[in-house]
């Protein structure tokens, strides 16, 4: 019988090492292949289950003696009183309605009309010493008109349009026209056809003496008659001076 050789021995050990490295891989790759092929695992979450917010009791409150307890379902809920209403003050009595057509100093006509008792008024921008001069009115005894009122002022204009507030000390109550026409008819009656007693151009002013709806009557320097107020500016249409 032959012994095998040193490289005989060798080999049989080689041999028996590979078959047991083989083993040792077949048993590494059985369980990669088992994870390979397992379904996957879901993991869930359960869902926090719900607090109830936490309260302390209120305690009750302590009965009067002789004073009935009601259980804690039969007591009324604790809501909150109701909000005190304000008590309703007591209407403000009204105000009355200012007329336009009245002066808010005077209650007098707006607009009216009035002259200029000096030969020099200043109109201003507005009612005050303070406001700038916007106008100088040089003709004494010309007619004005008040278009508004405030205080001790008054704003006046002039048949031009022109004009400002006035103090009311510059102004007189005396009714005055001026002849806007260039050449003025005064008649002895308030009637077209009447004579023609003089005449005045334009620019000339008269004292008012008496006015009807379309005429008037005015002295101009001494001399008396009626003029159409068509011809002359001071006195509006339908105006009655007495």
């Amino acid at each position: 019988m032959n012994r095998p050789g040193p490289l005989g021995r060798l080999g049989a050990r080689s041999q028996r090492a590979a078959g047991l490295a083989l083993v040792a891989v077949l048993c590494l790759m059985v369980p990669a292949q088992a994870q390979e092929t397992a379904p996957p695992v879901t993991i869930t979450i359960a869902p926090r289950p719900a607090v109830a917010p936490v309260t302390s009791p209120r305690p009750l409150p302590r009965p009067e003696p002789g004073e009935a307890v009601l259980p804690e379902a039969q007591a009324a809920p604790d809501t909150a009183p109701a909000p005190e209403t304000a008590p309703q003050a007591a209407p403000a009595a009204e105000k009355p309605v200012r007329d336009p057509n009245r002066g808010a100093v005077t209650s007098l006509p707006i607009p009216r009309y009035v002259s200029l008792k000096g030969n020099v008024g200043n109109a201003r921008r507005g009612p005050g010493l303070t406001h700038r001069i916007d106008w100088v009115f040089t003709h004494g005894g010309m007619p004005l008109r008040i278009t508004a009122e405030h205080k001790n002022w008054r704003r006046v204009e002039d048949a031009e349009g022109m004009g400002g507030w006035v103090h009311y000390a510059l102004l007189s109550g005396v009714r005055t026209v001026l002849v806007t026409a260039p050449l003025a008819d005064f008649r002895r009656s308030p009637d077209p056809a009447a004579d023609i007693l003089f005449q005045a151009e334009s620019g000339v002013i008269g004292r008012v003496s008496e006015c009807l709806p379309d005429w008037c009557r005015v002295s101009v320097q001494g001399e008396k008659g009626w003029v159409s107020k068509a011809q002359v500016w001071g006195s509006d249409p339908g105006e009655i001076v007495e």
